[in-house]
């Protein structure tokens, strides 16, 4: 390495054909996670659904009374939605330490596997408890995918475009997302089974992740931690070119990996320890924030939420879809944008409009699905300009928190604790998805348009959080980003490697 800074540290290589392969392989694995966030929230509208299944609440939503926002509360088919995310918190804590043992690789083929089968027992079911075992078994694919491919992605990416890189797991899982609701607009104006078509076509993403899990290397980093470093040298030279000099990027990572090694203590443990306090905030901070956007709800329930202001079951469908698709096109923008401008740039503007959206969206549905009228539908133009409001709203998420939420926990953690770190992440954000999913439709229910104002308070939170406490990370090597911690105002601190000052002037 040259004489430059942390900061402007780069190895060399450029985009080649392999990073491009292997990344976009491990980013698909966002499409069963986004076809499950898309495809659960149109079924659980869709008469032929409720009428087999929950047909209480078929029940209640012809009541002459029905409040408008208690339609569908009822926790029993909210816990078709949960019970997904709740085994993936669970899971991702077992993949921490399986894929430290066989490898990011591995983990994802497992994953993929595990969501297949759910996939099938979803589309067959004849009951209540086939419905929720299949959901389980979605779930601790998704526990394992999501602790592997963000970290896949981290590890094997040019530093330069990191971000662009590690935010394609969101593109795809937003591209999921779109690909379910569309079914759901499709498969809805099937008579009685539409429902299976839509659960059962989560066999196609899951059936590209096994398959394309069987033809990509596992990182340079994996190999190394797991003693194989002639691999780890190949797969290092592959996926950065022939003619391209990796000796100062290969001497790094076998050094972050010794550094690791040096200390016998758990990674878990490790995390509470002194020198990793700002880790650990940042473990818990970052996911929980990202959860209270009320983004994971809104993904969710969108359908549910159209339908309570009024609209059709295709026109609810088709509103999540043009949501699903704003998403997606935020998204690629903010690719383009994240090792430019930086990620603190996107999170505060990002947090700001998000923020401004989910006021607004309260003060409409107060003064026009409000206590008063909480029996009516909404006017058509108000409901239309909801629609507008919750696209820029999702916009600004798709922009700043969504890409985001992947990207900066896959590269802030050196390497002795970045399974630990992207697991208990993960599992934080699944624990608070299954909370909310669970509790959401009785909170609507108890909160009404106060619900937006909930989540607008929580964003405020995040981006005051954002301004203070989040070091800018932009194009700096995963090996070298100790140096950006030491320089912070505050986290400073709590960098206790007395030795750290002396490797980052030499880098």
């Amino acid at each position: 390495m040259t004489g430059k800074t942390g900061a402007a540290l780069d190895y060399g290589g450029g985009v080649t054909a392999t990073v491009v392969v292997t990344c976009l392989i491990a980013a698909s694995c966002g499409l069963i996670f986004g076809y499950d966030i898309g495809v659960t929230g149109g079924v659980t509208q869709m008469q032929s659904f409720l009428t087999k299944f929950f047909p209480e609440v078929v029940r209640g939503m012809r009541g002459a009374k029905r409040d408008a926002y208690c339609r569908y509360d009822n926790q029993l088919l909210t816990a078709f939605t949960s019970s997904l995310y709740i085994a993936g918190a669970l899971s991702s804590l077992v993949a921490s330490r399986v894929t430290r043992r066989v490898g990011r690789q591995a983990i994802m083929l497992t994953g993929g596997a595990l969501f297949l089968a759910g996939s099938a027992l979803n589309a067959g079911a004849v009951n209540i408890a086939m419905l929720i075992i299949g959901r389980m078994l979605l779930g601790v694919g998704v526990g394992f995918t999501t602790q592997a491919a963000p970290l896949y992605l981290a590890e094997t990416a040019p530093a330069r475009w990191r971000g662009a890189f590690t935010s394609a797991y969101h593109f795809f899982l937003v591209l999921g997302t779109v690909a379910a609701t569309a079914a759901n607009y499709f498969t809805d104006r099937i008579p009685g089974w539409g429902w299976r078509v839509s659960l059962g076509l989560a066999a196609v993403p899951a059936a590209v992740i096994v398959v394309g899990a069987l033809f990509v290397p596992d990182t340079p980093s994996s190999l190394v931690l797991r003693g194989h470093q002639e691999k780890a040298r190949a797969s290092l030279q592959r996926v950065r070119g022939a003619d391209a000099d990796v000796d100062a990027e290969f001497k790094d990572i076998i050094r972050a990996v010794e550094q690791a090694r040096r200390n016998d203590e758990g990674a878990f443990r490790r995390l509470r320890g002194e020198g990793y306090r700002h880790y650990l905030v940042m473990v818990v901070a970052i996911p929980t924030f990202f959860d209270l956007t009320g983004m994971i709800v809104i993904s969710v329930f969108s359908p549910v939420l159209f339908r309570t202001v009024g609209f059709s079951s295709q026109k609810a469908i088709l509103g999540s879809i043009i949501l699903s698709l704003v998403n997606l096109c935020s998204v690629v923008v903010s690719s383009f944008a994240i090792d430019r401008v930086g990620r603190r740039v996107l999170f505060l503007a990002g947090g700001t409009v998000m923020m401004l959206c989910q006021v607004t969206v309260a003060w409409i549905m107060a003064d026009h699905l409000g206590r008063r009228h909480a029996a009516a539908t909404m006017a058509r133009s108000y409901a239309a300009g909801l629609v507008a409001l919750m696209c820029l709203y999702t916009a600004s998420f798709g922009m700043s928190w969504g890409p985001l939420k992947w990207v900066v926990p896959s590269e802030i953690y050196p390497v002795e604790i970045r399974s630990a770190g992207q697991a208990l992440s993960m599992s934080i954000s699944l624990t608070l998805s299954f909370a909310q999913t669970q509790v959401f439709i009785s909170m609507l229910c108890a909160m009404k348009y106060a619900i937006f104002l909930f989540y607008a308070g929580w964003v405020l939170a995040m981006t005051v959080f954002i301004a203070l406490l989040l070091p800018e990370t932009k194009g700096v090597p995963l090996e070298a980003m100790r140096s950006v911690w030491a320089k912070h105002w505050y986290w400073k601190r709590f960098v206790k490697d007395p030795k750290l000052d002396t490797q980052v002037n030499c880098l």
